[in-house]
């Protein structure tokens, strides 16, 4: 690769004046810029040596590959004269130079809390979906399986438990998630949750009529309630409790702050929850539970049809990372009698399917292989739920098939409105997402997905061919032009040793559980941008060599390497997703670029806790980055693996 071309390329596209500041990780150039309007994304995207773009967080990052994207990146800084910053500068960078609205920051705090705790949502959701099947009546017969096998009676009873804790008790889990959004001890916001969920006071009330309960404080009573299942007052308490351990915090000298600080925090945040903020925003989360069902009821199947045409451009704007809150709203409304269900699951879930298909409609229309292969990696991603390879590295670049996909949504999202699907569960919004759905429904819920691919696909297909068919016929002209200079030049210059392809097998750098390359929470490894390969989500905390080679890649963050086996592999370990941003902390590297290497050797420690305490996410990528020269790239492991055991085939 030639550096500097490659720079001087990336400058012209985005603009030499249009450049504010730039930072690099391990395989991507990280820019911000005064107007993303003014890139030359054609000239990117023709271009060899760039492997794709994207927006997020306010920066255009352009993904070069680990090894030359940190002399890209000099040849930048030399040719603009920008100066060198960090990561976690780039990000200030961007927030001033963007800075959020109201609005985007409080959806943000939204997400921050629920994206944890979504693990556990999915978990008992899941387990209540599986239940519905043996107390549905009317499924497999006029009455449901524990009335036709009362066998089943135990088991049935035994999920009831695992599925309703979650909920029972998601105040903890708002709890425990809050308060360390907010600043404060996750244990004393564990406390509050539990206080709002306590089983003495759901007991007690049980026994009486709604606000029978009283405490007495010096003549002012407080009508006792319970917050199970109660998403907004939980959210509004471990808040308070974080601004009243915070003061605390700084009003206390240490002597006295260690015992004091959490008595007090605790004291007065309960008495203000059941006396104040427990009525009021339970109040409150009831007027915006029975405002959406009311929605939902009210426009019915057309109500859902404009949700499903909406859905994934407000997925693009980021505003459905709120959603979440809401879903959780409407799933404990369904589950105590007051609700309709997740109406928004069954939209996210035809909205991804269409967008897949699109996708898949781009894959068909290209001649161009490197098209191919990102619009089918992309494609398999929506599928599980994954939308933004497809949506902004393959969709949007092209316009029309993202526009196109909508049509389908909105189709299928209209008639699962007709049919009165909804969800019972947080899930997989994609072919998975039949586990989360009402039993009954299953069977219209798959034909409405179907129905999404079909008409986005089809809709997407024929547009491409017709009114977009000079767009792909100059990308063939193209993709033939160059392919008729690489074959004169090949004519021209005499025919290199033809290099031996080793067949070799790449052993798990760390243990864990295996995850799917394209579910990963990042488009540059999701997609296959970098390569084919596997990763793994950590249950060590070392990463060693999978190979005897070299080290050609050690990051100074101690995140990311790159290493050269001696048959020729080349293969990028990353450890986290965006934990360049720690700048080393939390990282222990034991190895230097240049050093050699034998399989099993200690590359790096890291400590996942300071990875999770910052918003990070700890999934460890393994990338072959020379995926290009063999004929298959497979990983071969699943479940747990560890240290050691074979992970990737290489052939």
């Amino acid at each position: 690769m030639d550096y500097s071309k490659v720079a001087t390329d990336v400058i012209s596209a985005v603009g030499k004046e249009n450049l504010i500041a730039g930072a690099h990780c391990a395989t991507r150039l990280r820019l911000v810029l005064k107007d993303d309007s003014k890139v030359d994304q054609a000239a990117l995207d023709k271009n060899p040596d760039v492997k794709g773009t994207f927006k997020i967080d306010g920066q255009y990052q352009v993904i070069i590959g680990a090894g030359d994207v940190n002399h890209v990146y000099a040849e930048l800084i030399k040719q603009t004269g920008l100066k060198e910053v960090s990561t976690d500068d780039l990000k200030q960078i961007a927030a001033n130079g963007k800075k959020q609205n109201p609005i985007m920051a409080f959806i943000k705090i939204l997400a921050d809390i629920f994206v944890p705790i979504i693990p556990a949502l999915v978990a008992g959701g899941l387990l209540m979906a599986l239940n519905n099947i043996f107390k549905s009546a009317g499924l497999f017969g006029s009455e449901s399986l524990i009335a036709q096998y009362p066998q089943f009676t135990g088991l049935s009873n035994m999920l009831t438990v695992l599925s309703d804790a979650p909920f029972i008790y998601l105040p903890v889990l708002i709890g425990i998630s809050g308060a360390k959004r907010f600043g404060g001890n996750q244990f004393l916001g564990a406390a509050l949750g539990l206080m709002m969920s306590s089983q003495e006071l759901n007991s007690t009330i049980a026994t009486a009529t709604k606000f029978s309960l009283n405490w007495d404080f010096f003549g002012w009573t407080v009508h006792a309630q319970q917050y199970t299942s109660q998403v907004i007052p939980a959210l509004v308490a471990v808040w308070v409790m974080c601004v009243v351990e915070k003061w605390f915090r700084k009003h206390l000298n240490s002597a006295i702050d260690f015992t004091f600080t959490p008595l007090l925090t605790m004291l007065i945040t309960a008495f203000l929850t059941f006396s104040i903020i427990g009525p009021v925003f339970g109040t409150v989360s009831e007027w915006l539970t029975t405002g959406l069902v009311w929605l939902y009821d009210t426009t019915g199947f057309l109500g859902m049809g404009i949700f499903g045409a909406l859905y994934t451009p407000i997925v693009v704007t980021g505003l459905h990372q709120s959603f979440p809150a809401f879903e959780t709203q409407l799933i404990t409304a369904y589950n105590s009698g007051k609700g309709s269900g997740d109406f928004i699951f069954v939209v996210a879930s035809m909205a991804n399917m269409a967008q897949a298909a699109a996708a898949f409609a781009v894959y068909t229309l290209t001649k161009d292989s490197k098209t191919k292969g990102l619009s089918s990696s992309a494609g398999v991603s929506a599928l599980l739920g994954i939308t933004e390879p497809a949506v902004f590295g393959v969709n949007l670049k092209y316009r029309f098939p993202f526009f196109c996909a909508l049509v389908g949504s909105a189709a299928a999202a209209a008639i699962a409105g007709l049919w009165k699907v909804i969800g019972v569960s947080l899930g997989s919004a994609g072919v998975l997402g039949f586990l989360s759905i009402q039993a009954q429904s299953i069977v219209f819920f798959i034909i409405c997905e179907i129905l999404s691919f079909a008409i986005a696909f089809a809709v997407t297909y024929f547009y491409g061919k017709t009114k977009a068919a000079d767009v792909f016929a100059a990308e063939a002209a193209t993709a033939a032009a160059e392919a008729e200079v690489k074959e004169v030049v090949a004519e021209e210059v005499p025919k290199a040793e033809e290099k031996v392809v080793v067949a070799e097998t790449i052993a798990a750098p760390l243990a864990g559980e295996v995850v799917e390359l394209s579910s990963v929470n990042d488009p540059v490894f999701s997609s296959g941008a970098m390569g084919s390969g596997a990763a793994i989500k950590p249950s060590g905390n070392q990463v060693v060599s999978p190979v005897d080679g070299t080290i050609q890649i050690a990051f100074p963050t101690g995140h990311a390497y790159g290493i050269k086996s001696n048959d020729g592999v080349e293969i990028l370990i990353h450890v986290g997703i965006d934990t360049v941003s720690l700048d080393g902390k939390g990282f222990d590297a034991k190895v230097v670029a240049e050093q050699t290497v034998k399989k099993g050797d200690i590359l790096a420690t890291f400590d996942s806790s300071v990875i999770k305490e910052a918003g990070l996410d700890d999934t460890t990528m393994v990338i072959v980055t020379n995926t290009a020269e063999y004929a298959e790239v497979t990983p071969v492991a699943s479940g747990t693996v560890a240290e050691g055991d074979d992970f990737i085939s290489v052939k």
